[in-house]
């Protein structure tokens, strides 16, 4: 592609590990020309994965938006700012006030350097954006006044403004990530915000033809990854995690009419959270887009391996030789255990005496198309780093184990980068949607993307 010296420049503030700009990559052909942001950690896997784009490594607030600009227009400029402190994640802590302004940052920019579009992205609850009190919490009686005041001073300053709440599910990634997203432009054009191309199965839209159906999380799972035997592990897991794969199994597998079912496996995710009910089941289906992935990795695979009850055979011991063998391999190794689903019991070994008999079925037999199936064991692991970019919309190809200097990069900040991340759809489709001209004449090929 000849370089347009000409051309607007985009620049992505709070740039991360590059899940904006490489959506508005997917949906341009073009490199973002300025990232910024303050964590070196992202700066690296940005640098890995957007090499033409010029960097800065340091505070939103210490870049000089006219000396980075350098005299060049800018039709875009994205804006991801820090969402925790609005995040209902965030739980009951006080707030800090510098990050909780650091969208003020994006009215810098339109003042000094007036971006013809601007778009900002972060939690639903950014709306509620208010003085804190003395304290440091946020004023209830004051919610949404300093998001007001963010609003008019776009406003002031030319801009058209909208604002919504979309779904990453709803456009091609297989999670259900809710985020609030605001337009603004200054270039008498109209505000367009994009159709979704995805739904729910069970929506006439979808029945019909008209959208495609949510991608589901089955979809971004390894499955040429194992899942260990939860009864091998060299250090037991805690109670509290056997409970909850218990009811995990309890509500997906055993009491779910249709349970996803691999060979000879029926899985489900599980979610790792502080406990605040014992009996609440915290996992979701594989049928369905994963839930918003957070910057510490939350999700773990449990699958129960199942085993057919075979009407004429019932095995033979492992103290003899194997049976004639078939062409259709029917040998298993077995190791089998009883699961129990009641009280804060967790099951038990076939080595022990058969726990009390209650007047309902609790011992693991699950009846699948009207065959009859024993889980024989439990596995379980975490997620995977690629897993998780995956359900995010990144592209297949996107750099995530190493820095640009070929260090490798610690399943940690992958998981942490993943996790504060913009789902690429989200940036292709409003960018398509809102700066076709961008697109038309610069993308002329798609990049292989991850949907």
């Amino acid at each position: 592609m000849q370089l347009d010296l000409f051309r607007e420049i985009i620049v992505d503030n709070f740039a991360g590990g590059g899940g904006a700009s490489t959506g508005i990559e997917m949906a341009t052909g073009l490199s973002v020309d300025i990232a910024i942001n303050h964590d070196p950690e992202a700066i690296a896997m940005h640098k890995a994965n957007h090499p033409d784009t010029e960097h800065y490594c340091e505070s939103v607030w210490d870049v000089d938006p006219i000396k980075a600009v350098n005299s060049r227009k800018v039709g875009l400029a994205w804006f991801s700012p820090d969402c925790k402190h609005f995040s209902k994640a965030k739980g009951g802590k006080p707030v800090n006030k510098n990050v909780r302004g650091l969208a003020w940052i994006a009215v810098k920019w339109a003042i000094a350097v007036k971006p013809r579009v601007i778009m900002l992205e972060n939690v639903e609850e950014f709306k509620t954006w208010g003085p804190l009190t003395k304290d440091g919490y946020p004023d209830e009686l004051k919610k949404g006044r300093t998001f007001q005041s963010f609003v008019k001073s776009l406003k002031a300053l030319g801009y058209e403004v909208q604002f919504r709440e979309l779904r990453a599910c709803d456009y091609g990634a297989p999670t259900i990530r809710k985020r609030f997203f605001m337009i603004a432009r200054c270039d008498g054009k109209p505000i367009e915000w994009p159709q979704p191309t995805h739904g729910d199965p069970n929506s006439l839209a979808v029945q019909v033809g008209k959208l495609k159906p949510w991608r589901t999380s089955s979809e971004i799972i390894d499955w040429d990854i194992g899942t260990p035997s939860i009864f091998e592990r060299k250090k037991p897991l805690a109670d509290n995690t056997m409970r909850r794969i218990a009811r995990g199994i309890q509500k997906f597998i055993i009491e779910d009419p249709k349970p996803f079912v691999i060979p000879k496996k029926a899985a489900f995710l599980t979610q790792y959270y502080t406990e605040t009910n014992p009996d609440e089941v915290r996992g979701q289906s594989l049928r369905e887009p994963i839930y918003t992935i957070p910057t510490a990795n939350r999700f773990g695979l449990v699958t129960a391996f199942i085993a057919q009850h075979y009407k004429t055979s019932t095995g033979h011991r492992m103290d003899q030789p194997l049976g004639a063998i078939t062409t259709v391999n029917k040998a298993s190794l077995v190791s089998a255990f009883l699961l129990k689903y009641y009280g804060s019991d967790i099951g038990q070994t076939l080595k022990d005496p058969l726990h009390t008999i209650t007047t309902r079925d609790r011992f693991g037999l699950v009846t699948l198309q009207g065959q009859n199936y024993q889980i024989v064991d439990i596995g379980m692991r975490m997620l995977q780093p690629h897993e998780l970019y995956a359900a995010q919309g990144f592209p297949t190809n996107y750099i995530i184990n190493k820095d640009f200097e070929g260090k490798p990069y610690p399943k940690t900040e992958q998981v942490a980068r993943c996790g504060n991340a913009v789902p690429p759809p989200f940036a292709e489709v409003l960018v398509r949607a809102n700066l076709p001209e961008f697109c038309i004449k610069y993308n002329r090929f798609k990049p292989a993307v991850a949907y």
